[in-house]
């Protein structure tokens, strides 16, 4: 406990025995693989939710803790945290997170406040960070913090408006703090590489360098921009991204993952020609927005190499997809 008695918690160990999982359907050879129950969020678990998708699960004490997506009966996007015993039944708060500034220039952002969404949580350190999509003039990545899931301080924001998808990495690399994220522009953005900034304190961000750009003619031909918190492996940081193409009925979301190099992050080692996971099924094709998977968040047991990922599915609900780390590193490197 600090001098604000604030109780700082343990780091998450490596192994996550209680991880939500279920295993590779028979007969199947897929690298990554659905969840039965999907979806497990459904639209309206809370009273005034419209949807809730597009969110960040974390392990924390014995449990889960997440920050979560609610477009509500208005049609207002915000983010609200939540709790669970298993990882897949969800106590959601009704209420919005309320973000206490950390200085008053950051009061002054709050006053413009106008929407949250595609929140991504990060332990680094010594607590939770969470990034999101903060209305500013436009949107751009909002970066805060939490210590339980029930008080959040916000920092000010990383970048200028136009941005999203901003992502943090879950250590220092070189000394420096690295965020990923997507330039944009203020509409449904039709185009879109991923960069990688480094800050040394969380709050100034330069250094910026391009790290991805999008393939013609393939599942990530329109834009592409990252996903879950990158999972460091000994192959490099391994990192589940969206990819996006435009068809004759709108914009096609689904997701690959890519290797970056440990030291340089902004290098692509291998990056994967197929996608993982595509919109196949009904909950997937059908809602607020047809032909959607998300990926904002990947939970791994690193005893087992078991990987679970969640996934918003036509912006409308949350669901799982399960895999092992061996499997889709492999995946990437055989189809780079």
């Amino acid at each position: 406990m600090d001098s604000k008695g604030i109780v700082t918690p343990s780091a998450p160990s490596g192994a996550l025995p209680n991880i939500p999982w279920e295993n590779r359907p028979s007969g199947s050879s897929a690298a990554l693989w659905r969840s039965s129950r999907n979806p497990i969020i459904p639209r309206d678990l809370i009273s005034r939710s419209n949807s809730i998708f597009n969110s960040a699960v974390v392990p924390f004490d014995d449990s889960f803790a997440g920050v979560f997506r609610v477009d509500d009966t208005t049609r207002v996007m915000d983010v609200h945290a939540g709790f669970s015993q298993d990882g897949i039944n969800w106590k959601i708060d009704e209420a919005t997170i309320e973000w206490e500034p950390t200085d008053d220039r950051v009061k002054e952002i709050q006053e413009t406040f106008v929407h949250a969404y595609d929140p991504r949580v990060t332990w680094l350190e010594d607590r939770y960070y969470v990034t999101w999509c903060n209305g500013y003039h436009g949107p751009t990545i909002g970066i805060g913090y939490t210590y339980d899931f029930k008080k959040f301080y916000q920092l000010d924001n990383a970048f200028l408006p136009f941005n999203r998808n901003g992502v943090l990495f879950p250590r220092r690399v070189n000394g420096m703090y690295q965020m990923l994220s997507r330039p944009s522009d203020n509409g449904h953005t039709p185009f879109g590489d991923i960069y990688l900034s480094e800050s040394p304190d969380l709050i100034h961000w330069g250094r910026h360098r391009h790290v991805m750009t999008t393939k013609p003619y393939t599942w990530e031909s329109t834009k592409v921009g990252a996903g879950p918190t990158p999972i460091e492996t000994p192959e490099g940081w391994l990192l589940f991204y969206h990819g996006v193409l435009t068809s004759c009925n709108g914009f096609v979301y689904s997701f690959g993952a890519a290797l970056l190099d440990l030291d340089e992050p902004w290098r692509v080692i291998a990056r994967s020609r197929d996608y993982l996971i595509s919109p196949q099924q009904q909950y997937e094709q059908v809602g607020d927005v047809q032909n959607v998977t998300f990926p904002c968040a990947a939970l791994v047991d690193g005893p087992t190499g078991r990987v679970t990922i969640y996934y918003g599915a036509a912006d409308t609900v949350t669901c799982l997809a399960h895999g092992y780390l061996k499997d889709i590193i492999s995946f990437v490197k055989a189809r780079s």
